[in-house]
């Protein structure tokens, strides 16, 4: 009996923490730590967008790294003025650690100015990003 009560719970918490973490993966928010952080296009290794752009850092084994590529592409070429900048995370690590990207893909969002406005871990959704832009506009 005391065997199927810790199973029950066990498998509580692992479903527990799935949903949390599917909830939050992929959405862009804002971070209190991307407060006045700027890049340029020495950083980047390509120029800013006019109105904004898109900062993937991925790495050669993240499977959803293709497809947020993908949704990055479409969205800089539906929306005027913006780019999508892919960055690799291991030839990057300077810039990995100074901006503290924890896991690939992370996306950030950044402004005319190329400051971080938005930040997303995980594989965005097309509508999100799009509303991203709205603020970095």
């Amino acid at each position: 009996m005391t065997g199927l009560v810790v199973c029950v719970a066990v498998l509580a918490v692992a479903s527990a923490y799935g949903v949390l973490h599917k909830r939050h993966s992929g959405r862009v928010r804002v971070r209190g730590r991307d407060d006045g952080k700027r890049l340029g296009a020495a950083e980047l290794g390509g120029e800013l967008g006019e109105r904004a752009t898109l900062v993937q850092f991925s790495s050669a084994f993240c499977a959803p790294c293709r497809a947020t590529r993908r949704v990055l592409g479409e969205v800089a070429g539906m929306v005027p003025g913006v780019t999508h900048v892919e960055i690799d995370a291991e030839a990057r690590l300077d810039l990995v650690r100074e901006l503290e990207i924890l896991k690939t893909p992370t996306v950030l969002v950044l402004d005319a100015d190329g400051r971080v406005v938005r930040r997303a871990t995980g594989q965005p959704r097309k509508a999100d990003v799009i509303a991203a832009l709205g603020e970095a506009v």
